[in-house]
């Protein structure tokens, strides 16, 4: 195969060509058992129904999509800036992460849905409400992540620093933090699709309407209104929104450590 196909003899050409040659196979068997069984579309569409609605409808899915992806950027970074900062606090002393670390904890194990109706309540502007609600689904994967990385340093290495009266700053920004970069960014990976989540349960659970609407809210209402291809238009426009985020925190990853870490060579 390799003499017939140059190209395959490239690992990113293998990693692009085999994804997708699956996504086509998937997609035609998804439209021949649709048609073949002659499924109805208000039960479950064809892959040709859903992209003609894309196309039909994308003048509200697509802004929808863009206030979708502005809640989910925005806590991002709100979880980036919150979790990073609390990362640095807990490596600096072991009693506040142990004081502390149990209610980051309690974020994880909480679900958003059972939470979001509360800050909904006590938070007057929907779109905080959203952006916190979001942010603390992202939130627990930057922290954990961060703080291992941080303290997962060479022993050597850290009594090194001490060895040479490194101050804790000097310490912390020459060799905790190098060290957890690796960590961090997987962190970032996972935390960008939470925040995609918990911005879309959150827009389920606000349940608004008006001009500034979410992907969300159109699942909403096409389910009311038996709409499937568009519900089903959404939901496409929700994984791929999961798969850029990922795939771009991927290459970040990849252009700031894959030069010197071995996890990205």
């Amino acid at each position: 195969m390799s003499s017939a196909l140059p190209l395959w003899r490239h690992e990113k050409f293998r990693n692009i060509c085999v994804p997708s040659v699956i996504a086509i196979l998937l997609l035609l068997l998804w439209q021949t058992i649709v048609v073949v069984s002659e499924v109805p579309e208000y039960l479950f569409p064809s892959p040709l129904s859903v992209s003609k609605t894309l196309v039909e409808d994308w003048q509200l899915l697509g802004s929808s999509l863009m206030n979708t992806l502005k809640i989910t950027l925005i806590s991002f970074l709100l979880a980036i800036i919150v979790g990073v900062l609390i990362a640095f606090m807990f490596v600096q002393s072991r009693i506040i992460e142990r004081a502390f670390f149990p209610y980051a904890v309690l974020l994880q194990v909480t679900p958003v849905v059972a939470i979001a109706p509360l800050i909904i309540i006590w938070i007057q502007n929907t779109t905080l409400a959203l952006v916190v609600c979001s942010s603390l689904v992202a939130l627990f994967p930057i922290i954990s992540n961060t703080t291992l990385g941080l303290r997962s340093v060479s022993p050597n290495l850290l009594a090194y620093f001490r060895l040479r009266r490194a101050s804790r700053w000097q310490t912390l920004w020459r060799l905790r933090v190098p060290s957890a970069l690796p960590y961090f960014f997987a962190a970032l990976r996972i935390a960008s699709g939470l925040a995609l989540i918990g911005a879309v349960v959150a827009e389920f659970v606000a349940g608004t309407g008006g001009a500034n609407t979410g992907l969300a809210y159109q699942i909403l209402q096409s389910g009311y209104q038996l709409n499937i291809p568009r519900m089903f238009a959404a939901l496409v426009l929700i994984s791929l929104t999961g798969v850029f985020l990922f795939t771009t925190m991927s290459v970040l990853s990849k252009l700031a450590i894959g030069h010197w870490h071995e996890s990205e060579a």
